[in-house]
């Protein structure tokens, strides 16, 4: 009975540190979110900082500013090819939001129902909550239809302006020091993220326990790393042929689509569907007809299906097999947590978990769980070990490497 009863206070202690941690993550995201991008873009950077460093001979502090700057070199370039036409098109907004309701002209009827019966029952709770927010007025059409016309209570016009300026204006400034947060943290882990291991590897107190921490940094490294460049270029070739199918249909500016596409498609399932909607939305705002503006939106999602179902899977199979059900979830959940960004960051930390549970005895079950469904066919090891005859002297090669 007592063996019991400590059972279920080391579960309860287990779920309230969660809890906590979950609790950190949410509220110190504008510190802990720069940081876990910076680890996880290191991941990415390893190899080629590692090329330059024992290839070319480069001291790591001058290998990590060239990585930086050819990173910022890149990113600069596109974001210059594609500020231009992505400025013209915020500043054809309107004209496009009038062009895509006078397309869609014939769903207006339907959704005029949905809104007045959503209208009426936000009505009916407010009232009966006692703390009516909105002023609510029936008019009734000459075709016998009640349409709720609300007015909010709120201000709006100039004040409303000024107050969605300065919401923009906060948010760039928090993103900015956040992005150079990033920049900063991930200079050092570059030019300084061995030492780190290495002292943190000094401080185990068995040779075993040193022996599994190396296991655990170098798995992570190979197969977060492996696993980010492989989806690079995967996303890279889906940004090519998209932007090659826009062109062939005559959508203007085609070198944005094709980047839009390649970003949305770090997401998994949730950016290849908005890209698809926004595709469906442009076309509608270029092409004359409906049935013309759905043309694109089935090619991205040809394109899609035939990486989403054939290509990524045939790659990342034998390496990098997480379980869907889990993965959707990941999404979801990194998604609530920190935005786009925790969408993009959800897959390599579904990963490093279960790297880290296979290799924690108590969590093995866990590490099983994560990993993805069984195959008749024998396969290798989702993450491929150390060779267990490996020497001290390997593994601090290893580190030194």
């Amino acid at each position: 009975m007592r063996h019991s009863r400590i059972d279920t206070r080391t579960a309860c202690l287990l779920l309230l540190s969660v809890l906590a941690v979950f609790y950190t993550l949410y509220f110190a995201s504008a510190i802990i979110l720069p940081m876990i991008l910076a680890l996880v873009v290191n991941l990415l950077l390893s190899s080629p900082l590692r090329f330059l460093h024992t290839r070319l001979h480069l001291p790591k502090p001058l290998a990590a500013l060239c990585l930086i700057l050819c990173v910022f070199g890149v990113v600069g370039a596109v974001g210059t090819a594609i500020s231009v036409p992505a400025t013209g098109w915020l500043e054809r907004a309107p004209d496009a939001i009038n062009t895509v309701q006078e397309r869609l002209a014939f769903l207006r009827g339907p959704f005029q129902l949905l809104t007045g019966a959503s209208d009426r029952i936000h009505n009916f709770l407010s009232i009966a909550g006692g703390h009516a927010t909105v002023a609510a007025t029936d008019q009734t059409t000459p075709d016998g239809h009640v349409i709720i016309v609300s007015t909010p209570t709120g201000g709006g016009g100039v004040a409303g302006l000024d107050r969605f300026s300065s919401s923009i204006l906060l948010g760039t400034q928090a993103f900015m020091g956040q992005f150079f947060t990033m920049i900063l943290m991930l200079f050092f882990l570059l030019a300084q993220g061995d030492s780190l291991l290495r002292r943190f590897v000094e401080i185990m107190p068995t040779f075993a326990d040193k022996r599994r921490t190396v296991q655990i940094a170098y798995q992570i490294e190979r197969n977060v790393s492996e696993y980010l460049a492989t989806i690079t270029i995967i996303n890279s070739l889906v940004g090519v042929v998209n932007m090659v199918q826009c062109w062939l249909l005559g959508m203007p500016n085609p070198l944005l689509w094709g980047v839009m596409a390649f970003l949305l498609n770090y997401i998994p399932i949730i950016g290849p569907m908005m890209g698809i909607i926004i595709y469906f939305l442009v076309g509608l705002f270029v092409y004359p007809s409906v049935w013309q503006a759905l043309l694109p939106p089935a090619i991205y999602l040809c394109i899609h299906l035939t990486e989403g179902e054939t290509i990524t899977p045939m790659v990342l199979a034998r390496r990098f097999t997480l379980n869907p059900v889990l993965v959707m979830a990941s999404l979801m959940f990194w998604d609530w947590l920190w935005g786009i960004f925790g969408a993009f960051l959800s897959v390599p930390l579904l990963a490093v978990f279960k790297i880290i549970c296979d290799h924690v005895e108590i969590l093995t079950p866990l590490g099983h769980i994560v990993g993805g469904p069984a195959h008749p066919a024998p396969q290798k090891p989702l993450f491929t070990e150390m060779p267990d005859t490996a020497t001290p002297d390997e593994d601090a090669s290893r580190l030194d490497d």
